[in-house]
């Protein structure tokens, strides 16, 4: 048997749902982020829970022998011969289901016989999208799984057999440059993890955007898909982006055209919208969100420039963290002050994120204050409710101020804790 590190983080999200045939499981996530090693895992499991192994149909649409199942019918046919004469649950597992035209029709009449418990995973520019959306609503519970989070890619190193520093601050310099996709890992070269990444990317370019046909205008997407990426975690709005296109394109941009744009780099999984929330009023604010990376090598991979700018990087840490650890994530703001992130849990409940490097920097005034802390620790001093606040920074030794708790990133993220 293949041996595979184990996810647990999101195993311990599907495994209520394994035995469910009511609802179909739809595993989301940017292109080589470890959506089909996951179904590998869930299959060993359920045969470690003693389910016939006939019970599993596995099917994975681009490999041999089914790169040829391409119509609805045809993926029918499979799915038919493979179940014959098997009783009890069936357990359906469908990788790169979006290579099937229609496919949406013959997922849902399998889900209504009550005799699978099915699991799909797809390019992610159309998965979510169009037909199931419509058909299925209801009837299926997205995972969207992420790259590698740093306890996880030091975990998987040691899975792996590869060396570890001492010192963690040297390998979280290391997973910043080098990113989070599971195969990388493998690759011992700096350089060869650089070529993997950028086939990655050009690979989601190929198969899931070149393709698309909403872009109508090439060049001004590849525009957008280039400034997103250099500006990551800083502020988008949806004006300043039009003019910017305007003066390097020298023509006229549609705000339609632009928001269609950003959408398909979202259902590409290349970046993650992080809108903004008015605490005063409860809303949301239409046109001044954040885009994160769903990995740090794109902008890595994509520029000669090694230099870590750690404001945007750290912020773009913990918010893929946060995802990861089933948090939904907002830009919070309180006057004229604003909190990094809002994180909200599945039990509705909130938790409060100022992420900075370093608070003990020097950064003083006249008066010895220190101007740093100030900035990070007053906006969090504003909120009246009793929900738990955090201030997240490089820092060895952490403040005590407020009743915040002030965190080591590094130790914060390697001890798995949760906020």
């Amino acid at each position: 048997m293949k041996k595979l590190y184990k996810r647990e983080m999101y195993l311990k999200q599907i495994r209520g749902f394994y035995d469910e045939d009511e609802i179909i499981k739809v595993v989301s996530g940017v292109r080589r982020c470890g959506k089909s090693s996951l179904l590998e895992t869930i299959m060993q499991e359920l045969k470690e829970r003693s389910v016939p192994e006939e019970n599993i149909i596995s099917i994975n649409l681009d490999k041999r022998p089914y790169i040829s199942v391409r119509s609805a019918e045809a993926l029918e046919k499979v799915i038919d011969e493979k179940s014959e004469g098997i009783n009890g649950l069936k357990y359906l597992f469908i990788d790169e289901i979006q290579n099937i035209k229609g496919f949406e029709e013959v997922i849902n009449a399998y889900r209504e016989e009550n005799d699978y418990s099915i699991f799909i995973t797809g390019s992610n520019s159309y998965l979510l999208s169009g037909e199931l959306a419509t058909k299925l609503t209801g009837r299926y519970i997205e995972f969207e799984i992420s790259t590698l989070a740093f306890d996880e890619y030091l975990a998987m190193k040691i899975f792996f057999g590869k060396e570890i520093s001492s010192n963690p601050e040297e390998e979280f310099d290391k997973y910043m440059l080098e990113g989070g996709f599971p195969y990388a890992l493998k690759l011992d070269s700096f350089s060869d993890k650089r070529a993997y990444v950028k086939s990655v990317i050009n690979e989601i370019f190929e198969k899931d955007i070149r393709k698309n046909k909403k872009i109508k205008n090439k060049m001004l997407f590849e525009t957008i898909q280039r400034y997103i990426i250099n500006n990551f975690g800083a502020t988008m709005s949806i004006k300043g982006l039009c003019e910017y296109l305007e003066n390097t394109t020298k023509s006229t941009v549609r705000k339609e055209t632009v928001y269609n744009y950003l959408s398909i780099l979202e259902n590409a999984k290349i970046v993650s919208k992080c809108a903004r929330f008015d605490m005063k009023s409860k809303k949301s604010l239409r046109g001044e969100e954040k885009y994160y990376l769903s990995d740090l090598s794109f902008y890595f991979a994509t520029n000669t420039d090694n230099r870590i700018e750690y404001g945007p990087v750290l912020e773009n840490i913990i918010y893929n963290y946060a995802r990861s650890r089933g948090y939904s994530v907002s830009v919070g703001r309180i006057g004229k002050l604003e909190v990094d992130f809002i994180l909200r849990d599945s039990n509705m409940d909130y938790s409060y994120v100022q992420v900075a490097r370093y608070i003990d920097n020097g950064n003083v005034d006249e008066n010895g204050v220190n101007l740093t802390e100030e900035r990070e620790y007053r906006p969090l001093e504003q909120i009246r409710d009793s929900f738990p606040k955090y201030v997240l920074t490089l820092d060895r030794l952490l403040q005590k101020r407020s009743g915040i708790h002030h965190k080591n990133i590094i130790s914060f993220i390697e001890k798995g804790e949760t906020f």
